[in-house]
């Protein structure tokens, strides 16, 4: 008789492997973290994509103004974890929609090991397709009641947390300057929150830094075994910007970029090193980084006064990139 399955991966006990192959996702998440809501935006959700039974959830201020720029938001999670209605994820774009008087798009996306990538990114375009549906619908009346009008499909802004800002990396590398595929639809710019690269060499702060509050050395390896295609490593392509397979970026034009990070992170010295080889290719891209701050310092907290500064960075970004 063959012994009892048993676990050989777990991701902070929500995903785990076990040793006959098989997937056991909990619904059961013991975070400490709740809903902050302060009643200044209103929400719902709508499917995107049918096949894949996703969703994606909007957002925009209780006491909205005309012309909302449209801000999408891809949740981290090291592909394998997240969702848009987790307590903190929710709390974030309630928090975006109201501070900079946008409407927040916040999709779901197919999370491995169930589905690895290039999944999440497929989605990832999907849901942004999905929108430009919506502005076509929008000339017929036909598009949903809140991108029927009250919206500028020209002022569409992505941003992404932790592998969610891997997610807009690699939507503005896919849709180039201009994103003229998207027509009407045009994507200003991107924000990476603490983008999730990976890279088989260690950096410093990898290898020497101290373990944060909610990621180690330890987790973000364990992500990129189960999030990588089979057999790959985390200098596969979508994982490390710069790997050996990488695509070269240096001829393609490029929307701006703004990128945040902690100083205390454990992926600080991976992410000052994608801006600084982004702006050796000469690509417009600017660079904050929030001393002292673990991973998932705004995510967290988006309501502190941290936030407000992390707020304040986002709105002149938006206000300096906009038509």
């Amino acid at each position: 008789m063959g012994s009892l399955a048993h676990v050989v991966e777990d991701c902070l006990g929500i995903v785990q492997v076990l040793s006959d192959g098989s997937i056991f996702r909990s619904d059961d998440i013991n975070f400490p973290m709740t809903v902050h809501d302060d009643g200044t935006a209103v929400w719902k959700d709508c499917p995107y994509d049918k096949k894949h039974n996703l969703h994606l959830r909007l957002y925009k201020p209780r006491s909205a103004a005309a012309n909302l720029p449209i801000l999408y938001f891809f949740h981290g999670g090291g592909f394998c974890v997240g969702s848009r209605t987790w307590a903190n994820c929710h709390s974030c774009c309630l928090r975006l929609a109201s501070a900079l008087q946008v409407l927040v798009v916040a999709p779901d996306y197919r999370l491995a090991p169930e589905h690895r990538l290039p999944a999440a990114v497929d989605d990832a375009m999907s849901s942004i397709k999905w929108l430009q549906e919506q502005a076509l619908l929008s000339k017929s009346g036909d598009a949903d009641e809140w991108l029927g009008e009250g919206v500028d499909f020209s002022r569409v802004f992505v941003m992404g947390d932790s592998s969610g800002g891997t997610l807009a990396h690699h939507l503005a590398v896919e849709l180039c300057r201009g994103s003229r595929s998207l027509a009407p639809v045009q994507v200003q710019g991107y924000v990476l929150m603490a983008p999730f690269f990976g890279g088989t060499e260690r950096t410093k702060s990898e290898a020497e830094g101290l373990p944060e509050q909610f990621l180690n050395l330890e987790i973000l390896d364990r992500f990129w075994r189960l999030s990588v295609p089979s057999g790959e490593t985390s200098d596969h392509p979508l994982a490390n910007p710069f790997g050996p397979k990488s695509p070269n970026l240096e001829s393609i034009g490029l929307d701006p970029i703004l990128v945040l990070v902690g100083g205390c992170e454990v992926m600080r010295d991976r992410i000052e090193h994608y801006f600084k080889r982004m702006k050796n290719m000469k690509k417009e891209i600017d660079y904050v980084e929030f001393p002292g701050e673990q991973h998932g310092f705004f995510l967290n907290q988006p309501f502190s006064q941290l936030a407000n500064n992390v707020l304040e960075k986002i709105s002149h970004f938006m206000d300096k990139n906009s038509l």
